[in-house]
């Protein structure tokens, strides 16, 4: 087991985003920071950090909250009317 050092901050999120990492991270039974933690540790390793039962849930959520957003949408979003 690693100690670490958490730091408080403060991430705007896309807001159906947030909603499918937070249901996600209680139908895991982990905290939305452990969630983001994981994925992040992954992803610089190059590795999935989901299961292919953990996509399934990922899938229906998206389904539940409208979230059409894709890796393709990765760093092209803007928010309404920021003129951009």
């Amino acid at each position: 087991m690693q100690i670490v050092t958490r730091t408080q901050t403060g991430v705007r999120l896309e807001s159906r985003l947030l909603k499918v990492l937070k249901a996600l991270a209680t139908e895991l039974d982990m905290s939305l920071g452990d969630l983001l933690e994981g994925i992040v540790l992954h992803a610089f390793e190059g590795k999935p950090p989901f299961s292919a039962a953990t996509l399934r849930k990922v899938k229906a959520l998206k389904a539940v909250y409208g979230l059409d957003l894709t890796a393709k949408d990765s760093h092209r979003l803007r928010e309404d009317g920021d003129g951009r």
